[in-house]
């Protein structure tokens, strides 16, 4: 059987993008076969370049949203940088942008404006808070929307709240981005027309408060901050085993408990106890059920918790650390590895979550040099050595 190509081969995308949200939604666009043109500023380019060195020199927010892109370091600020833009943006399917709210507007790179120009473009501006509305110019920072769309209030113990460990916002915002990028080009094949998109942070991460945004609004009060432990489940926690192990287990139903009690806790009197019987009593009690469920397995090794737990049919995992991820042996055998190049050599990167049986793999480019394509980008726009050279001496390229 033939290999299917990869469903966006033959895209091109267009995207002035900074950060996290517009760059990890056109990585995914990568992935899947387009090409993707990454426009940033000659003086150090998308300001996430900066944020660490921890990829060996490298920033691992950068290596992580930018592999399989060609980089143009141009100044927009120039109306010979803007022409090379809008001429890249002529030939292209897609354009997305996350600058500061207002800032493609005045470049007449705002959806609305492109789409109007190219009726076949489909245009994407992801932005904190939308286009409108008292916040629409408010700075947003992923901590930031995490804090107004409420998720902090539900992460974390009792006493403090956190906000996540990943950047939330971005990704949601990101990954809205790219399925809506996905439903316009399926309706330009349709219709032929593609149309502009809207993304916000504030929208996507509001989406993903789903159930506690819908107990707060209809009534009852947003689950309790309960750590690692669940607002209406019990057992449903991380336990203490005897080498210092951290083990996570749930029990959703009547019937696991009592699996629990008598298989694992050694205490099958547990089961038919009626402070413990029910979810609904474990719950009301749950400082005693995490008591006994502690008990049982501090005595045990986190090998022997979970060899236990698996065998009585208990949901549970190990709390990993990073490293542990990095080295975890699904991921080993499901192969999910690969390298991708970048300046200072291969990197280990994750395949995209996204198989698809029956075509190519998923196309994992290299992670670009600032401004590594701008010569053969204006090459390609059959602009001359000498007229490159002028941009390049006038600071308009690099």
């Amino acid at each position: 059987m033939n290999t299917l190509p990869l469903p966006l081969d033959g895209i091109t995308v267009v995207a002035v993008e900074q950060a996290v949200a517009a760059p990890f939604a056109t990585r995914q666009l990568a992935d899947l076969g387009a090409r993707v043109i990454k426009v940033e500023r000659p003086d150090g380019g998308d300001f996430a370049r900066g944020y660490d060195t921890a990829a060996r020199g490298l920033a691992s927010h950068f290596v992580w949203c930018n592999r399989g892109k060609e980089s143009l370091a141009v100044d927009l600020k120039d109306p010979r940088g803007l022409a090379v833009v809008r001429e890249l943006v002529a030939g292209a399917d897609v354009f997305v942008q996350n600058l500061a709210q207002g800032a493609a507007a005045r470049l007449g790179l705002d959806a609305a404006s492109l789409c109007a120009a190219h009726p076949r473009l489909v245009a994407v501006d992801i932005s904190g808070y939308g286009a409108d509305g008292p916040y629409a110019h408010k700075r947003a920072y992923d901590m930031l929307v995490q804090c107004e769309a409420g998720l902090v209030s539900v992460t974390g113990t009792a006493d403090r709240p956190v906000k996540a460990g990943i950047p939330a916002a971005d990704i949601a915002a990101a990954m809205y981005a790219f399925s809506g990028v996905l439903a316009a080009l399926l309706r330009r094949a349709n219709t032929g027309r593609g149309g502009p998109v809207e993304v916000s942070m504030l929208d996507a991460l509001a989406e993903w408060m789903g159930h506690p945004l819908h107990q707060g609004t209809h009534g009852s009060a947003p689950p309790a901050r309960t750590g690692l432990a669940h607002s209406v489940i019990a057992p449903y926690d991380g336990y203490a085993t005897a080498d210092g192990e951290e083990v996570l287990l749930s029990v959703q139903n009547d019937r696991e408990w009592r699996r629990l009690a008598e298989q694992v806790l050694g205490r099958p009197e547990l089961a038919d106890d009626p402070d413990f019987a029910t979810n609904a009593a474990r719950t009301a009690n749950r400082e005693r059920t995490d008591e006994a469920v502690g008990r049982g397995l501090a005595g045990l090794t986190g090998r022997e918790a979970l060899a236990g737990l698996e065998a009585a049919g208990i949901a549970c995992a190990r709390l990993n650390t990073v490293a542990d991820v990095a080295a975890h042996p699904q991921l080993a055998a499901r192969d999910r590895w690969r390298e991708v190049g970048t300046p200072v050599g291969p990197l280990r990167a994750l395949l995209p979550p996204i198989t698809l049986p029956g075509s190519e793999e998923a196309r994992m480019g290299a992670v670009p040099a600032l401004g590594e394509h701008t010569d053969a980008l204006l090459r390609a726009l059959e602009m001359t050595d000498e007229q490159t050279s002028v941009l390049r001496r006038d600071g308009v390229i690099v």
